[in-house]
């Protein structure tokens, strides 16, 4: 049960544009996918956190895996994810995304995961476990990771970026001078240090992060999460449309036009990262096969 506070205002939803509306998913692609992640026992943030494009990415068997339980011991403003006190750590999940990655067969996979500062290690070292058995079953398949800061646990970002994953992702989320409101439990430049410790550890590895617009941020800031992030070698961005889950969660401030999104999109690129994701419905996973492969491709032409 999620602990995020009830919104003051009481402010009514805005209504959603016709760029944003999608259908629900009837496929049997989709339907095939839901199916194995239940067989399998394993969660997914496409669900947790009730992506606007699960149909879309299922009905194509691309579903980013959400290792460590299904509670977060944190809540964010902005997250559906459930809050409170998670279970033990399942020693087979390793395992079982391993073979959920070889029956789907992905070229390119997307594992997530919860907060987990109730662990030592926040969950490193699973993070490796779940790599490996990846490799294992499926050697030929591309892994992006997107991984929570290990807020306080020295040493875990390196062990996690040992261990090789091809992109290492960890979104920023918005801009800082609204983490008070909507990322309480984080901090901005810990999560920007995380991204710069990466391309310490391996220069060669691709590193992303993301942003959600419509929070309240202005432009400027916008430009300026660029910047900072570029300063930290920063090779791919991505940029969506926040939507509220629940009346519980942080209210949109306002819808961005695609047109906004494309001029972000264009900034972004002359501002030097590899590959720049802009769109309403743009999520962290989107696409992230095909981005991934053309990123590798501009790193080899490079």
């Amino acid at each position: 049960m999620s602990n995020v506070e009830p919104l003051k205002d009481n402010r009514p939803r805005l209504p959603k544009p016709n760029w944003l509306r999608v259908k629900a998913p009837t496929s049997p692609g989709y339907h095939s996918t839901k199916n194995l992640m239940r067989e399998l026992k394993l969660h997914t943030v496409c669900e947790e956190a009730a992506c606007p494009n699960i149909g879309e990415c299922w009905s194509q068997k691309h579903a980013t895996m959400m290792i460590l339980g299904d509670i977060c011991t944190r809540a964010c403003a902005f997250c559906n994810v459930k809050t409170g006190r998670p279970g033990a750590v399942d020693a087979s999940e390793p395992e079982h995304v391993g073979e959920a990655v070889k029956s789907l067969g992905l070229r390119h996979v997307v594992l997530t995961s919860v907060d987990r500062d109730d662990l030592e290690d926040g969950g490193a070292a699973h993070w490796v476990a779940v790599i490996k058995a990846v490799r294992a079953a499926s050697p030929k398949t591309t892994i992006e990771i997107l991984t929570p800061d290990f807020r306080k646990k020295m040493g875990c970002v390196d062990l996690v970026a040992a261990a090789k994953p091809d992109v290492y992702n960890h979104n920023l989320e918005t801009v800082p001078r609204l983490y008070r409101k909507i990322r309480a439990s984080a901090r901005y430049y810990t999560s920007l240090r995380l991204l710069e410790r990466v391309k310490e550890i391996d220069p060669l590895m691709f590193t992303k992060s993301g942003i959600m617009v419509g929070l309240g941020e202005e432009k400027e800031e916008v430009l300026q999460v660029m910047d900072d992030m570029r300063a930290a070698n920063v090779d791919f961005l991505t940029i969506g449309q926040y939507l509220q889950p629940t009346p519980r969660h942080a209210a949109v401030e306002r819808f961005v036009s695609p047109d906004e999104f494309a001029e972000y999109e264009r900034i972004a690129r002359v501002k030097g990262f590899l590959m720049v994701s802009a769109s309403p419905l743009t999520r962290s996973s989107y696409h992230a096969d095909s981005d991934f492969a053309r990123l590798r491709e501009a790193r080899q032409n490079g």
